[in-house]
């Protein structure tokens, strides 16, 4: 039976609240992350983590973009905690978020508590470069390549001053 793909943070488990220091409000850094079951078709791994609650959970408007990773190779097994982009495993590419940069921004919920969805795709295929891509424009190229796929939703909510 094959191994399901499974995405993991020791910062948080899934459901549970972000540590500050993974949000605006502490040091920004992006939570390590590993993973299991990876399918031995897939040749290249993407995570995107989003938020689809902003701004308001009560009356969402759009999803924001916090980080997108693609190519990333399907032998490895996580990311370190705070990864710079000199860091990321050879060949890896960065999209844009809707900071309109790339790297991870943390959560930073205008109002209430918002779900972090860090998604993590298997692909059957090596993306080709695509210039710091939005995530609309990587999903409509990884449309029937996805092989596997996990996810691990985090919450947050700031801090009242």
């Amino acid at each position: 039976m094959p191994t399901k793909l499974k995405l993991m943070s020791a910062a948080f488990q899934d459901g549970a609240s972000v540590p500050k220091m993974h949000t605006c409000e502490g040091a920004d850094r992006s939570p390590p992350l590993s993973w299991t079951g990876v399918p031995d078709r897939a040749r290249s791994l993407v995570l995107i983590v989003d938020d689809p609650d902003a701004p308001d959970p009560a009356a969402p408007k759009m999803t924001w973009v916090h980080w997108i990773l693609y190519n990333l190779p399907p032998g490895i097994h996580g990311l370190a905690e705070g990864i710079a982009a000199a860091a990321l495993p050879e060949g890896t590419r960065q999209g844009k978020n809707d900071w309109k940069r790339t790297g991870y921004g943390g959560p930073c919920p205008p109002v209430g508590r918002h779900r972090y969805f860090h998604k993590l795709y298997a692909l059957d295929i090596l993306l080709p470069d695509l210039s710091e891509p939005t995530t609309d424009d990587l999903l409509k190229v990884m449309q029937g390549h996805i092989v596997a796929q996990a996810e691990l939703v985090g919450t947050y909510q700031k801090e009242r001053r």
